[in-house]
Order: C-alpha cells, then structure tokens, then sequence
C-alpha cells in the first residue's frame, strides 16, 4: 500500500489550486509556444475587440452550455444505476490485473504527486488552454475547432457514462491503490464531482487526440505538413501530455487500459464531425442551423443509429446483465479499503441502500460522513481503525448475506460514503487450516443505491440522442465529406 506524507497543509482544494495555476500558466505557456511569431499574438489590450470581431461570443456560451449538459448527466449517473447495472466485471474479464502490475512496478511518492498534480490541472487547462490559444494565437478557425472538440466528443460519450458503467481500477482491482482519490486533499472533491463509474470510454484520452487529429486534418486542408504549421509546437505540447496520461491514469488507479481504445474511437468521430461542420458554422450562405441538417445517407444512417441504441437500452441494458445480483462493482484484497459514495439528491427523501456479499470472504461496511473520513485519507490509504473508533453505523457481513439501510442527508454539503474492507485483514485467522495465502483473500460485494428520481430513465435517454445524431451523421459521410473536400 502507498503511504505517502504530505508535505504541507494546503490552504484551498484541488480545485481552486487547478483553476488558480491555470489562469497563471496561460499566458507565460502561449508566449513560450508561440515565441518564434510574437507578430501574431493578440494583446490583451485588443482581446475584448478580438472577440467581439470574431464572434467568440458562441465560445463562451458554448462551455457555459457545456457546464450545465454535464451537471444535468452527473445527476442522472447514479439514479438509473439500479436499472443499468454495470460491467465493471466484463472489462477486469479482458485485462485482468494489468494496472495493477503497471501500479506496483513505478510506486513512487514522488511520482504519485507528479502525476496527481499533472492530472488534476492538465485535463482542466487542457479544455480551457485549446481554445484560448488559438483566440490568442488569432486563428478563428482553428479556435472553433478547439472549442467545439470539447463539446462533441463529450456528447458522444454520454450513452457510455449513462449505460455502461465501467468502476475505475482501484475500485475492482484487488490490490490496487487509489492515489489520488483516496487522499485527504482530493477526497472531497472527487466525491462530489466524479461519479468514478464512468471509466469508458477516457476523454483524458479522447479529448487531446481528437485534437491532434483535427489538426492533421486541417494542415491536409491547408496543403501542408504538420512539421511547417505555425501551431506545430502547440500539437507537440498536447502530444506530450496524451503520453503522460497514457501512463497516469492507469499509475493512479483510474482508468483500465482498455478506456483508452474507445476514447481513440470517439476521438476519430469528433473530429471528423468538427472537420466538416466548422465551416458551415462560420458560412454566411445559409443559416447556421441548417449546416447542422444531414443529407439523405447521413439522415438513414441516424435513424439506423438510434433505433440500434435504443433497441440495446431498452430490451438488453435496462434489467439486463449488469444489474445481475451474483456480480460484484465492488471487489477488495488483503489491508485494500474501497469507497461508494452516497449522492446528494434529496433533503426528503433517504436513499436506499442494498448491500450484497457475492463472495467467499466476510466483509465490513462502515457508513460514514465524507467530512469525518477526509482527514484519515492519505495517497490512497485509509486508517480504518481511526476511522471506525467509537462508530456505530458498522455492518458485518458474512458470505451470501445482505443488509439494507437508509441513508438520508440533512444538507445539500451533508454527503455520505461507505467504506467497505475484508473483516479480517489478517490473512491467518487462528487456526492453521484457514490460513490462506494473501492474493486469495478477495471480498466482493454488490451495492445498488435506489434513489427517489429513478424515473430519469428516459431524460438520460432522451440526453443520449446528440450523441446518435452525430455518429450516425458521421457513419453516412463519404470520404470526400470527412476530410472536409468540398464537392461540386
């Protein structure tokens, strides 16, 4: 287990610490990637008249819509979670225990908080970064492209958030350590924001590559190779960091390595949809809504694209075999303590916890305030007997045994989490014959929260058709559309 010291007491969290250095770190990063053409750099003196000129006023609006679409799908994640299931189980039945192997090799403190502070500020600067250095850099189109990259591809994940939910690796993983969630500085705020179930497909991955991918498409456009594009230095900065999180995300017990091929996937399909709906954005031949309407093949190829989807949610991934009680979303080794999180939705109405020993081992569950854990958290290590001295909401469960309780919040900052654990982390119970080697001690345990709102069902639904739409307008493009040729 990772045991690292902290090496100071932060005085704001992970977030304000992300938005704060990436506010700073703009403009010294712009000026060192664009240090060879200072000519074409907008002051910003000249940045208000900048976007009043070239209408970057649909940027901005663009990201506030983002910020909502995105609030609206975290609160449908966990609700329809009891129809849907998971299948966490089908991915750790392909890879198996390879981030884990990846974990063990590199642990280091010093690498833990590298990549701790690399993932928690990159992704953000990453989505702000894009655009903006283009706004700063004076390429309208390309700071079109940059900013309705971030908006595709995460419309097109939102079927997989919704329907397929993946655990992240050191939820399921036995052994494996939750770096930077489990850590008394992030704690908080990942369980407020992230629903960690939505491991496939990777936008860490999907979001840069689907921009490098637009910009080869926009240098063929252009009739020039990559290595003469004045942005070059900018494609490499982003190409740096998709091989940092290649490594981070499977290092901190994030993401399994096979997120990474579907966030390829997405990637591929965003940018081609951006590629070619751009400049119909910015024609003035016809009203931008009508850029957005698909000719007959692509039209066929939606409606073929939502009857499939939606014949898969409806009579194979609602009641189907993720939802199955006999498969675990949860899974702990030898001294592992793993983490659910109890959503806030309603002051009124409790949620409604079910809890299921799947497994061979006895479990323990401890129900507790998020506030009154968050400073026994350290690099992915819980002090469980700190943590549980004097608690009463303690549950021993024995194998095949299941428990039910209600958990009900009193403020909308009032939120709750289950620790879970193998009852006995010895591996040596007293007696010789049930002494059994430590990789053997595996608890697993199936948790379904029933929240009041479970009606959601068909708004998540419903939030997945942009998603349909601009796979299925993408599916009926030809070759000449995707790479943006235009056709007589």
């Amino acid at each position: 287990m990772a045991e690292c010291k902290k090496l100071m007491d932060w005085p704001i969290g992970p977030y304000e610490t992300s938005m704060g250095a990436l506010l700073l770190l703009t403009l010294p990063i712009h000026w060192f990637l664009t240090r060879d053409e200072s000519e074409k750099r907008v002051s910003l003196r000249n940045l208000p008249n900048e976007i009043k000129e070239k209408g970057y006023w649909w940027h901005i609006s663009l990201y506030l819509l983002m910020f909502i679409y995105k609030a609206g799908i975290d609160h449908h994640n966990e609700p329809i979670k009891a129809k849907v299931g998971g299948y966490t189980h089908w991915i750790y039945y392909i890879e198996g225990d390879w981030t884990n192997y990846v974990q063990e090799f590199f642990l280091n403190d010093t690498l833990t908080n590298l990549l701790s502070a690399h993932y928690l500020f990159m992704y953000l600067f990453m989505i702000w970064f894009s655009p903006i250095y283009y706004i700063l850099s004076s390429d309208k189109t390309m700071a079109d492209k940059a900013a309705l990259n971030y908006f595709v591809v995460y419309l097109l994940s939102v079927p997989f958030y919704l329907y397929f939910n993946v655990e992240v690796t050191s939820s399921y993983v036995p052994g494996m350590d939750a770096l930077l969630y489990h850590d008394s500085f992030t704690l908080s705020f990942f369980t407020a924001n992230d629903p960690m179930d939505n491991a496939i497909p990777s936008l860490h991955i999907g979001l840069p590559i689907g921009l490098l991918i637009i910009n080869r498409l926009h240098c063929k456009e252009l009739g020039i190779k990559i290595k003469h594009w004045r942005h070059r230095e900018f494609d490499l900065f982003v190409s740096l960091n998709v091989l940092i999180y290649i490594f981070s995300i499977q290092y901190l017990g994030i993401h399994w390595f096979v997120d990474i091929f579907p966030g390829i996937v997405l990637a591929f399909v965003t940018s081609y949809f951006v590629h070619h709906i751009q400049p119909k954005l910015r024609s003035t031949e016809y009203p931008k809504l009508k850029s957005l309407l698909p000719n007959k093949n692509q039209l066929y190829s939606i409606i073929g694209v939502s009857l499939f989807s939606s014949f898969l949610i409806f009579f194979v991934i609602i009641d189907g075999p993720g939802v199955s009680e006999d498969v675990p979303n949860y899974r702990v080794g030898y001294n592992d303590i793993n983490l659910e999180t109890i959503e806030v939705h309603s002051l009124s109405n409790p949620v409604n916890v079910e809890v299921i020993n799947v497994g061979e081992e006895s479990v323990q569950l401890l129900l507790i305030k998020t506030s009154m854990v968050e400073k026994y958290a350290e690099k992915g290590f819980f002090d469980w007997d700190a943590i549980q001295d004097g608690k009463t909401n303690i549950f021993s469960l024995s194998t095949q045994e299941r428990v039910n309780f209600s958990v009900k919040t009193e403020g909308i900052y009032d939120s709750y989490v289950i620790l879970i654990r193998l009852t006995n982390p010895d591996p040596c119970m007293g007696e010789i014959s049930d002494c059994r080697p430590i990789e053997e001690r595996i608890g697993e345990v199936r948790i379904t929260n029933h929240y009041f709102d479970d009606e959601l069902i068909w708004t998540a639904y419903f939030a997945s058709f942009p998603s349909f739409y601009i796979l299925g307008y993408v599916l009926g493009m030809n070759n000449k559309e995707i790479m943006g040729i235009k056709t007589p």
